[in-house]
């Protein structure tokens, strides 16, 4: 990446660190630039410079923001998920979020509860958020990244409503 402008926080699914270590090595793995264990310890998982694959296709964020024109509210309500993607990626943040071109992944380690199509997740702990806090901090600093472009991940993209939601930075 040769621009950072933003962090997108994301909870495994996995219960164990190794767990979601050993993900990583799968052939066509995607993965964050970090991993924050339960404990708190921080893994940096991929140079901060790569493109890592976490964000997957991003939401029109002038819709989640209320502040599309009419225009474009009649535009998107026509577009499927791909195409909205297509989209959103010709604009830049903030005008859109931020993607994987161009934001950096945290993920907190944390397995889901139950089944089915919105599966809940475990409690992220009080290590993991103050070791998350600290490196969002940390990362904020020094990519000039302001907190308006810190987010969960559901925030952006098309992913489980509950995933990161007691995450706090």
């Amino acid at each position: 990446m040769t621009v950072i402008r933003g962090i997108v926080v994301h909870q495994t699914g996995a219960k164990t660190a190794q767990s979601s270590l050993n993900s990583y090595l799968n052939a066509g793995a995607n993965g964050a630039h970090f991993l924050i264990d339960k404990d708190g310890t921080i893994y940096q998982t991929g140079s901060v410079y790569w493109i890592q694959w976490h964000v997957g296709k991003i939401r029109a964020r002038c819709l989640a923001e209320l502040r599309c024109t009419p225009v474009e509210v009649a535009k998107l309500k026509k577009m499927g998920v791909s195409a909205i993607n297509k989209s959103e990626m010709t604009k830049s943040v903030p005008d859109r979020y931020p993607s994987n071109q161009d934001s950096i992944g945290i993920e907190l380690v944390g397995g889901t509860i139950g089944s089915g199509n919105d599966p809940l997740y475990e409690a992220v702990t009080k290590q993991q958020n103050a070791s998350l806090s600290w490196l969002v901090s940390e990362l904020q600093t020094t990519f000039k990244v302001p907190l308006t472009e810190v987010f969960r991940h559901p925030q952006v993209s098309y992913k489980d409503p509950h995933e990161a939601e007691t995450a706090k930075w």
